[in-house]
C-alpha cells in the first residue's frame, strides 16, 4: 500500500523508476502537473520528482499518476521538513559479498548487457567493414551474433519502447528500438527471402548509400553496433550522473556517526542521531562534533575545513558555538547539543544543496519543451525521408538506410543532459566551496547583476568590538595598562568592556581578580586590582577623581571619536595612564574581496546603520566609493529598492536578521553562514564562511556553471541540427549515427564535469 501523505504535508519527493530520456521526464512532469493544484518538477538525471500539492492530495495518488505514464514511484521524502538523507551503505572489499553499492546494482544490469553487446557486435561489425572477412556464409555467422545483441542487449529499448507505445507515447527508446528492429528485420528479410543469404556473398562498407534494390544489401552491424554504442552511451551517463552527485552524498556523510553523550556524570556511548537537544556529549581530540551545540566545558580548536572549506582552525572557549560534522583539533570538549537532525547546519546544507540539483533553470525548461515535441517529429522526419527516397527511385536499400539513420541520430540524450549534470556538479563542487545555490534560477540573477550591496556589521567587518589601539601617558607600560585596566573591564558584561577584557588577555595574558567592583552608570567602571584603584571608563569619570588627560591623551580621544571609533580612559592612583580605543575591525580579507567583486565587472556600494564617518573610515580601508549610511534596519529596503529604479541589477550580501527583508528584495541575496537563521532563509546563495571572498566565488562559479549549462545546450541542439539533414540526404550511415549520438552525450558530461575543477 502506497504511503499517504497527511493534511498537514505540502511536499513529497518521489523517486521515479525506468526514464532513459528527457522525454520520459518531461512526460512524467506533464502528467503530474495536470492534477488540479499540483506543482511538480522531473529531473532525468537525479531521477527525483519534487512534488507540491494541496490538501485532498496523496502520496497514492501521485504514484498512480506516474505509473499510469508507464514508469514507477515511491516515496522518497515527505514534507520540506525531511531529514538529513540516509547517506548510502558503505562499500566492503571489492569482490567480496555485499561489495556492490545499491548504484552499482542498478548499473549491473547494464554493464553485464553492454558487455554482451560489445563481444558479440565487434565481430559482426568487423566483417561487414572488411571485405577481407567476408569469407562464405559469413552473413549467417554475423546474424548468429547479431541476434542475442538486438533481443537480450537492446531488450530495455524495446521494453521501454512497448510500453510508451501502450500509453499513447514516443520517446528516445522508440526510435532506439524502431531503427535497430528495423535494421534487423530488413537483414533477416534480405537473407530468408532475398539474394543476400547466397554463399560467397560479400557487400563494401561505404559512407555514402548505392542507390540499389536492397535485396542483396544486410544491416546486421547498424542493429548490432547502434545497439552497443548507445549502450555504452547510457552506461557512462550513468556513471556520469553518479560521479556528478559525489558532491552530495559526501555531505551526507560527513557527520559523526556515534558520540560520547554524559548522562549523570557518565559517558554512553550511542548512535549520533539519538542525541536530543539539550543532551552534554563529550568530544575528544580528533573526533568529530556530533551535532550543532555549544561548548561548556573545555578549549580547544576547531577544524571545520571539511563543512566550510577554510583553512585555519578557529579557536572555541566555552560559551562559544560549534557546528556538527567539525573536527575537535584540540583538547577535550564538552558540548551541549542545540540543534539536532533536520535543524542541524549540516542538515540544512545538504538540503540546500539537494533542492537547487533537483530544480530546473529557465533554459532547461526550454529544452524540455524541445525534447517533449521533438520525438513525433522525428519519426515523421523518418517516415517522410523514407517516401522521399522511394519516390526519387533511390531504391529501397537507401531509402530504408537514410530513414533508420534519422531514427539514430535524433536521440536527445545531450539534450536531457545538458542541464541537469552541469548542476549536478556545479552545486556540489559549490558545497565543498562552501557556497550553497539555493536553485538553478539563482544562476540567471548572478549573471545581470550589476551593483552589490555589502552590509557593513558582520560583513565587511567582524562584527563585534575589538580594542584597536593603546594610547599611552608618558612613562606608561602598555603590559601593566591592559592588565589592570581589562581586569576590571572583565567584570562588565557591557560589549565595550569585554572587547577590552579580549584584547588585555590576549596581549598581556591571564588577568588578575578586581576587588571592590562598581559599575558607574553611564561613565564606566572603578575598582580595586592588585592594591590600585582603577578607573576606565569617560573623561569624566577620572575627572570626578582629579584625573586630568595630558594633552597626547586628549588629541587621541578625539581622533578617535572623529573617525567614528569609541574610545575609553585609563587611570588609577591618582593619574590619568592611558587612552584605549574600541573599534568593529574590518576583516583582514574584505578589501581583496572588494577588489575581486570589481573584476567581476560589479559596482560595490558600502551599507550600514552607523555613523557617516565610521562608514567613511570603512570604506576607505577596503576601497569602496558608494556609501549609504546611517539607514535604519527597515530603510534596507528602501536603499535596494532605490537602487533598483535606477535600473541597476542588486545583489545584497548580509548577515543579521535586520538584513532579511532586503536580501529578499535584492535581484540575488547573498546570505554569510556565519549569521541569523532568518538571513539565511531569505537568500538565494548561502556562504558558509564569513569570508567576504567567498562572495566573489560564489558569484564566479555561478556563472560558470550557467555558461556550462549554456555551452552544453549549444552543442546538444547544432549536433542534432548539423546530423539530421545529412541524415536524411542519406549521407551518414545509420552505425556512424549512433556511435555520434553517443559521444554527443559523453561530450555534455566531460564538459559539466569540467567544474569539478572550479577553484
Amino acid at each position: 500500500m502506497s504511503p499517504v501523505v497527511g493534511d498537514r504535508r505540502d511536499a513529497v519527493e518521489l523517486s521515479i523508476g525506468g526514464m532513459t530520456c528527457a522525454s520520459c521526464a518531461n512526460r512524467i512532469e506533464r502528467k503530474l502537473n495536470k492534477i488540479d493544484g499540483v506543482s511538480a518538477t522531473v529531473n532525468y538525471a537525479t531521477e527525483k520528482a519534487k512534488v507540491t500539492f494541496p490538501e485532498g492530495v496523496d502520496a497514492g495518488r501521485l504514484i498512480a499518476e506516474v505509473e499510469k505514464t508507464g514508469y514507477t514511484a515511491e516515496v522518497e521524502k515527505t514534507g520540506y521538513t525531511a531529514a538529513l538523507p540516509e547517506p548510502p551503505p558503505a562499500e566492503t572489499e571489492r569482490g567480496g559479498p555485499g561489495s556492490a553499492t545499491e548504484a552499482d546494482r542498478g548499473l549491473r544490469p547494464l554493464r553485464d548487457r553492454l558487455a554482451t553487446a560489445v563481444a558479440l557486435a565487434v565481430p559482426v561489425i568487423a566483417m561487414a567493414m572488411i571485405p577481407p572477412l567476408q569469407f562464405t556464409n559469413w552473413q549467417w555467422l554475423s546474424l548468429v551474433l547479431a541476434a542475442p545483441v538486438v533481443v537480450y542487449a537492446g531488450w530495455p529499448f524495446h521494453r521501454a519502447a512497448w510500453t510508451n507505445l501502450r500509453h499513447g507515447a514516443a520517446t528516445m527508446d522508440t526510435l532506439i528500438s524502431v531503427g535497430t528492429i528495423a535494421a534487423f528485420g530488413w537483414s533477416v528479410w534480405a537473407l530468408f527471402l532475398g539474394g543476400a543469404g547466397v554463399p560467397g556473398m560479400t557487400h563494401p562498407f561505404a559512407l555514402t548509400i548505392e542507390r540499389t534494390d536492397g535485396s542483396g544489401n544486410i544491416y546486421l552491424e547498424v542493429a548490432a553496433g547502434v545497439t552497443a554504442f548507445i549502450l555504452a552511451g547510457r552506461y557512462f551517463e550513468a556513471r556520469s550522473k553518479r560521479r556528478a552527485g559525489a558532491a552530495l552524498r559526501a555531505l551526507m556523510e560527513l557527520g559523526a556517526k556515534d558520540v560520547a553523550v554524559l548522562r549523570d556524570g557518565v559517558e554512553t556511548r550511542v548512535p549520533s542521531d539519538r542525541l536530543t537537544a539539550g543532551d552534554r556529549f563529550v568530544v575528544r581530540p580528533g573526533e568529530k562534533i556530533a551535532t550543532d551545540g555549544v561548548v561548556e566545558e573545555g578549549a580547544s580548536a576547531v577544524d571545520a575545513s571539511m563543512l566550510t572549506g577554510e583553512s585555519v582552525p578557529v579557536e572555541v572557549r566555552p560559551g562559544d558555538a560549534v557546528t556538527g560534522a567539525t573536527v575537535n583539533a584540540g583538547g577535550r570538549l564538552v558540548v551541549r547539543a542545540t540543534r539536532v537532525g533536520a535543524d542541524t547546519r549540516l542538515a540544512q546544507m545538504a538540503r540546500l544543496v539537494e533542492d537547487a540539483q533537483n530544480g530546473k533553470a529557465r533554459v532547461q525548461r526550454l529544452a524540455d519543451r524541445v525534447s517533449g515535441v521533438f520525438v513525433p517529429v522525428v519519426i515523421a522526419l523518418a517516415v517522410g525521408t523514407l517516401g522521399f527516397w522511394l519516390g526519387s527511385g533511390a531504391g529501397p536499400a537507401a531509402a530504408f538506410t537514410a530513414a533508420v539513420a534519422v531514427l539514430i541520430i535524433a536521440c536527445p540524450c545531450a539534450l536531457g543532459l545538458a542541464t541537469p549534470t552541469a548542476l549536478l556538479v556545479g552545486t556540489g563542487r559549490g558545497a565543498q566551496l562552501g557556497i550553497l545555490i539555493r536553485g538553478p534560477e539563482v544562476l540567471e540573477s548572478t549573471r545581470r547583476v550589476d551593483t552589490v550591496v555589502l552590509d557593513k556589521t558582520g560583513t565587511v567587518t567582524e562584527g563585534r568590538m575589538t580594542l584597536t589601539a593603546v594610547h599611552l601617558a608618558d612613562g606608561q607600560d602598555e603590559a601593566e595598562v591592559l592588565r589592570l585596566a581589562g581586569a576590571l573591564e572583565d567584570a562588565s558584561e557591557h560589549p565595550i568592556a569585554q572587547a577590552i577584557a579580549r584584547g588585555a588577555r590576549e596581549r598581556a595574558g591571564e588577568l588578575p581578580t578586581p576587588e571592590d567592583f562598581a559599575n558607574v552608570e553611564g561613565l564606566g567602571v572603578q575598582g580595586v586590582v592588585d592594591g590600585h584603584a582603577v578607573l576606565v571608563g569617560r573623561p569624566r569619570l577620572l575627572a570626578e577623581w582629579s584625573q586630568r588627560l595630558p594633552s597626547g591623551l586628549e588629541e587621541a580621544l578625539r581622533d578617535a571619536h572623529d573617525s567614528g571609533r569609541t574610545a575609553v580612559a585609563v587611570g588609577w592612583d591618582g593619574e590619568a595612564r592611558a587612552v584605549l580605543v574600541v573599534s568593529d575591525t574590518v576583516k583582514p580579507t574584505s578589501a581583496e574581496a572588494v577588489r575581486r567583486l570589481r573584476d567581476l565587472g560589479l559596482t560595490p556600494v558600502l551599507l550600514t546603520g552607523d555613523a557617516r564617518a565610521v562608514a567613511a573610515s570603512v570604506a576607505a580601508e577596503v576601497g569602496i566609493t558608494e556609501v549609504v549610511a546611517e539607514v535604519l534596519p527597515a530603510g534596507k529596503v528602501e536603499v535596494v529598492e532605490r537602487l533598483q529604479a535606477e535600473g541597476r541589477v542588486v545583489a545584497m550580501v548580509g548577515d543579521g536578521v535586520n538584513d532579511a527583508a532586503a536580501l529578499a528584495r535584492a535581484d540575488l541575496g547573498l546570505a554569510m553562514g556565519t549569521g541569523t537563521d532568518a538571513a539565511i532563509e531569505a537568500s538565494d546563495l548561502t556562504l558558509v564562511r564569513g569570508d567576504l571572498r567567498v562572495a566573489a566565488d560564489a558569484i564566479r562559479l555561478s556563472r560558470r556553471t550557467l555558461a556550462t549549462i549554456r555551452s552544453n545546450l549549444f552543442w546538444a541542439f547544432a549536433y542534432n541540427v548539423a546530423a539530421l539533414p545529412l541524415a536524411a540526404l542519406g549521407l551518414l550511415n545509420p552505425m556512424l549515427a549512433g556511435a555520434t549520438m553517443a559521444v554527443s552525450s559523453a561530450f555534455v558530461v566531460a564538459n559539466s564535469l569540467r567544474l569539478r575543477r572550479f577553484r
